[in-house]
C-alpha cells in the first residue's frame, strides 16, 4: 500500500475527528482501477464514525418504546 494513500486516510481522519466525531471503523482499499487505462493505482477509503448529540426538548419521548436508553 503506498504511504500517499495512507497519509490520506490519516488526514481525513484527523479532520472527521477535529469536528468533534468519533472513528468507530476504518477501511482503505487499494486497487488499479479496472476503467481507466493509468498505471496508477487507485483507494477507496470508507469511514465509519458517530457523533453524539444533546436532545433538545422536556424528554417527551421517555415512553417511545423505539428509543435506546
Amino acid at each position: 500500500m503506498d504511504e500517499d494513500m495512507l497519509a490520506d486516510q490519516r488526514r481525513l481522519v484527523e479532520l472527521i475527528e477535529d469536528e468533534g466525531w468519533d472513528v468507530t471503523d476504518l477501511e482503505i482499499s487499494a486497487y488499479d482501477s479496472p476503467w481507466a487505462d493509468e498505471d496508477d493505482p487507485e483507494a477507496t477509503v470508507t469511514i465509519t464514525a458517530r457523533k453524539p448529540y444533546e436532545s433538545e426538548g422536556d424528554d417527551e419521548d421517555e415512553d417511545n418504546p423505539y428509543r435506546l436508553k
